[in-house]
């Protein structure tokens, strides 16, 4: 008995904050903008197999069919749809969640993950997942191996998408912080009834970092004139086609599309802490930085961190 009641408790316990600690990874995506403070919302009338009632407190098991090693700590992972003739149910600004919980520990680690795949596409929701030193969700989805399973709950949606609501969509991304920017650019191009424009500023730390970028020239290559991308790598190789240098305030004022003080221009930002707060801005209990938007005139509310 003085075995089982401790193990009862601390699983009662677990199973207790599941949903707090869920709900915090899932408001994530939506809080940190004090300008878009809504709560993630399920994917509309996409109503894919993931997030239908059952499984463990609502999660899903999704057994892993590839892994393709991207570089040397970004994983390209696929996930088994319960039904191989459904899609997952995505739609733009959407991501699921991750569930597992470690041997010996109180609390389940969840977090978010925004899928990569095509929408339409059946039977599969696609991750691109970047290890991270001490991360312990990216750890374990690295140690996965085919044939592995993997709790998912979702999709939702952290931003309510409106078709040609905005003529201009500025994508500023860093590092693994490309994810979302590719689910926006794949939904809004393959949409027929969507005529906005799109520029991708992508920054990273080197030539390697830049992931699913064979995905991008071909989106530019078919889409003439509605996408553009512009790179921009912190330490290139010798001899890299890429430009040198960050994504600064510089750049950020040549390249973004739009007149910033209209409605119909929009930016959104995901990238490493550091590059969110030099272009965002951050505000703390004891003092505040003013980011690079705001000094180039943008207003919060043109601007969405996911």
């Amino acid at each position: 008995m003085s075995r089982v009641l401790p193990f009862a408790r601390k699983t009662a316990v677990a199973i207790a904050v599941i949903g707090v600690v869920g709900l915090c990874a899932a408001r994530k995506a939506s809080f940190r903008n004090e300008a878009f403070a809504e709560s993630p919302k399920l994917c509309g009338d996409h109503v894919g197999p993931i997030f239908r009632p059952g499984g463990r407190m609502g999660f899903h098991t999704l057994r892993l069919e590839s892994s393709q090693q991207l570089n040397e700590n970004t994983k390209r992972l696929r996930f088994q749809l319960p039904d191989p003739a459904s899609n997952a149910g995505l739609c733009l600004a959407s991501f699921i969640l991750t569930f597992h919980k470690p041997k010996d520990a109180w609390f389940p680690v969840i977090r978010p993950y925004t899928p990569i795949n095509n929408f339409d596409e059946p039977g599969y929701v696609e991750l691109l997942v970047k290890k991270y030193p001490n991360g312990r969700a990216s750890a374990y989805l690295h140690s996965l191996q085919l044939g592995d399973t993997l709790n998912i709950r979702g999709p939702m949606q952290s931003y309510k998408w409106r078709t040609n609501e905005f003529d201009h969509i500025n994508l500023i991304a860093g590092g693994a912080g490309i994810t979302p920017m590719y689910q926006l650019i794949q939904g809004i191009l393959n949409n027929p009834d969507d005529r906005s424009k799109i520029k991708l500023i992508f920054g990273v730390n080197t030539d390697k970092d830049l992931v699913l970028k064979k995905e991008l020239d071909a989106f530019e290559q078919k889409f003439p004139g509605r996408l553009q991308v512009v790179y921009r790598v912190s330490d290139p190789v010798e001899g890299s086609p890429f430009t040198k240098g960050r994504v600064d305030k510089e750049l950020l004022e040549k390249e973004l599309l739009g007149p910033k003080d209209s409605k119909t221009t929009k930016i959104f930002l995901c990238g490493p802490p550091a590059m969110e707060a030099a272009i965002f801005g951050s505000k703390g209990w004891t003092s505040s930085q003013k980011g690079v938007l705001e000094e180039l005139g943008y207003a919060a509310d043109r601007i969405h961190k996911f």
